[in-house]
């Protein structure tokens, strides 16, 4: 270990927050945040730290991340005192289809279920343009770490054996993947070192001939050949086609505070103000919080079920028509905050539910089928830039293949209104997700920052109100028991530490509680960090998975 300071030891359960530092950084891998504070002390900006951890955290971290995903970011630029987002997702190219393939071979027929489609990556065109527009540091020096861990190997933990074991399924329809994962057959286990000659020689390429190798280079045209032989007609000048976007990020103002998030076609901004909008409405902080009080869950889940509705009409407003405005209206949220207020059952309805639905004790667990992440990760220089980013393995690459050592897992956009990843064929439009990058400003400079794998659509306004509107300290904001939106059934899922009369009073609202783990990894666990009073940085990590928060 490296760094100085430290919180958690790379395993799930309770951690401490990191306090009083000079810089600080929280990711969900310890060799990603030492890689961090290693980057900051050889002189490089919060930039080049987050850049170098993004790299690595694709070495050690393929469970959650590859090197042709999507990364999305908020910067805070202290000399400019500007927020600029970074989006980089994915896309889908004008002119060439979504392609899925079908491996045919060693007894295999079909394309595995649910198979996503290769799209043109979204990873290292991001890392490309935030390194020519923020970094300091040689690239060769960025690269160092996922080098040195791609030959070296790490430790497979018990957490990312889950994960692979419960997501890896479609590796293992392609001679590829199930060399890469499966090398003797089975997957690494708990306690090995998983090295991948493979990948260490494109790290080193890439350290010798930049991100370029990514997007023009041998590996890139290696990436053409396979698709090619598949059947995808995808070319190099597709890789390049539609370049990451930069805006200043979806901004809106609550209870003093300006919060800057992912700007449309991505969801999480909209979503956010809408739901800590109705709950505004609803003077929530009086009906008490989610973890004890019924009225409080019941309103909660609702104002969820309610934004995730709205905005599935959400798309890329250079294409369609900018809905932002009219779904952030005051008028329409006080109007849905009025349409639930008035909505709520005015008789106990606990007999319907018990003979209706079953007890509503929280007995059994509902384990959530949510989907299992990607990566998040904070950093903040001493110089005061400030860098909340996500990179994960969905919407980018040749599902199911690995090339050069790097395994793709595609995109599931569909063309729905409900989907959580919406794409269009034609018009050249970037996808619609929802990533939750998010940063609260006081008197123009963050405050605060905050992001997590997993659950990110509906944890993040939890964690954001457990702050801003309870005034929760961030480690036990992210603490807190979470939910899942309203289900149409009449059933909201929770995580079973919420207090013992919420469930009965849910019933006598007709309502029935489905138990998750009291701390399911689906939700997500935070990332964060924050300037205190005195103006040192804290920071830290939560508790629902692996990860390491530490400090200068």
């Amino acid at each position: 270990m490296t760094s100085e300071t430290a919180a958690g030891h790379g395993r799930v359960g309770p951690k401490k927050p990191v306090t009083g530092r000079r810089a600080v950084a929280s990711s969900q891998h310890r060799i990603v945040t030492d890689t961090m504070l290693d980057t900051l002390r050889a002189g490089g900006n919060a930039v080049d730290a987050a850049i170098a951890g993004n790299l690595v955290q694709a070495v050690v971290q393929q469970d959650m991340t590859n090197h042709t995903g999507t990364v999305t970011a908020l910067v805070y630029d202290a000399a400019s005192g500007d927020v600029v987002e970074l989006n980089s997702m994915g896309t889908i190219v004008p002119g060439l289809a979504p392609f899925t393939p079908i491996p045919m071979g060693k007894g295999l027929y079909a394309a595995a279920p649910g198979m996503p489609r290769a799209v043109a990556p979204g990873f290292m065109p991001g890392m490309k343009a935030l390194y020519e527009r923020f970094a300091t540091l040689p690239w060769a020096r960025l690269c160092e770490s996922a080098v040195h861990w791609a030959e070296e190997g790490h430790v497979v933990t018990s957490f990312e054996h889950l994960v692979m074991a419960q997501t890896v399924d479609f590796f293992l329809y392609t001679e590829s993947g199930r060399r890469h994962f499966t090398p003797n057959g089975h997957l690494p286990q708990v306690g090995d070192r998983w090295a991948s000659p493979e990948l260490a020689e494109t790290m080193r390429n890439l350290a010798q001939d930049g991100p370029d190798y990514f997007l023009t280079g041998k590996w890139a045209q290696d990436f053409v050949a396979r698709g090619n032989e598949l059947g995808w007609q995808v070319t190099l000048e597709n890789l390049t086609a539609i370049p990451p976007r930069w805006s200043s990020g979806h901004r809106w103002n609550h209870k003093g505070s300006t919060v800057v998030q992912q700007s449309p076609p991505e969801r999480q901004g909209i979503y956010c103000q809408i739901v800590l909008g109705i709950l505004d409405e609803l003077d929530i902080t009086s009906v008490g919080h989610w973890s004890d009080s019924a009225e409080a869950l019941y309103y909660l889940a609702h104002a969820l079920r309610r934004a995730t509705i709205e905005t599935g009409i959400l798309n890329d407003p250079d294409i369609f028509g900018d809905t932002a405005g009219p779904l952030t209206s005051p008028d329409l949220i006080k109007g849905f905050a009025g349409i639930l207020r008035n909505a709520k059952a005015r008789v106990d309805l606990t007999e319907h539910v018990k003979l209706t639905r079953g007890v509503p004790a929280m007995a059994a667990s509902g384990a959530s089928k949510q989907p299992a992440g990607s990566c998040e990760l904070t950093v903040v220089d001493e110089r005061g830039n400030w860098v909340q980013m996500m990179n994960t393995l969905q919407s980018g690459g040749i599902p199911g293949e690995v090339v050069g050592g790097v395994p793709m897992v595609g995109s599931h956009a569909s063309n729905s209104l409900a989907a959580p990843i919406e794409g269009w064929v034609v018009g050249g439009g970037r996808m619609r997700s929802i990533l939750s990058n998010t940063m609260v400003l006081r008197d123009g400079k963050p405050w605060i920052s905050l992001g997590s794998p997993g659950n990110v659509h509906c944890t993040v306004p939890q964690v954001l109100s457990n702050i801003l509107d309870f005034g929760m300290a961030p480690y036990d904001a992210d603490d807190a028991p979470r939910c899942l939106p309203y289900e149409d059934n009449h059933t909201i899922s929770v995580e079973s530490r919420v207090a013992a009369q919420v469930p009965a009073g849910l019933a006598k609202l007709g309502v029935l509680t489905n138990p998750l783990p009291a701390y399911d990894y689906h939700m997500g666990t935070y990332q964060m960090a924050w300037r205190d009073d005195d103006g040192s940085l804290s920071t830290c990590t939560g508790p629902r998975r692996e990860g390491v928060a530490a400090g200068l």
